[in-house]
């Protein structure tokens, strides 16, 4: 499959998702609860789980071709860890069209919008296609999913908290992949 097919494929029906951790984060309830919203949602998810090394998140998404890549942090250390994963990913010709996705605490600053938007511009420009950001109802994220079923609702007024991200192939939308968000 070359890069262009994968980039040009479009999807109706449910996603081949693969959702997990970063080296750093030990933490499972937020990866159990983003495959359960999955599932629920109608999608199949392989959940590699806590503290997986980036090596294996890039072979493991060359394994399975997934539709999505959710990435997932709650111990503040995701902003570092993802920059250096989504460039392997980027990397890699198989996986150049692949959505990825980033949530939760991905900082251990405060809470402050104008970090967050920042944190957001700087990963988007890394490679990830959206960033959503601790507090913000999950929603946005379940339309962000449905927008690439073609099952595309309108994003909720929480999503203000979005970076414009430079590039213009990303989609700049904020919301939180943490497990405690409102809905």
């Amino acid at each position: 499959m070359k890069p262009a097919e994968w980039a040009a494929r479009h999807r109706s029906g449910p996603l081949d998702v693969v959702v997990t951790g970063l080296p750093s984060d030990a933490h499972t309830w937020n990866l159990v609860f983003i495959q359960l919203l999955l599932e629920d949602l109608g999608h199949k998810v392989v959940n590699l789980g806590p503290c997986v090394p980036e090596d294996e998140i890039v072979e493991s998404c060359c394994k399975f071709q997934p539709d999505l890549l959710v990435v997932s942090s709650v111990n503040g250390h995701g902003f570092n860890d993802a920059r250096p994963l989504i460039g392997a990913i980027r990397s890699r010709w198989e996986l150049a069209g692949l959505p990825a996705v980033i949530g939760g605490k991905l900082g251990v600053g405060g809470a402050a919008a104008d970090e967050h938007v920042e944190q957001a511009g700087e990963l988007m420009a890394a490679g990830f296609d959206a960033v959503f950001q601790e507090g913000v109802g999950l929603a946005v994220f379940e339309s962000f999913v449905g927008s690439l079923t073609g099952a595309v609702s309108p994003a909720p007024a929480d999503s203000a908290l979005a970076s414009a991200g430079p590039a213009p192939r990303r989609t700049s939308r904020a919301g939180a992949l943490t497990g405690k968000a409102k809905r």
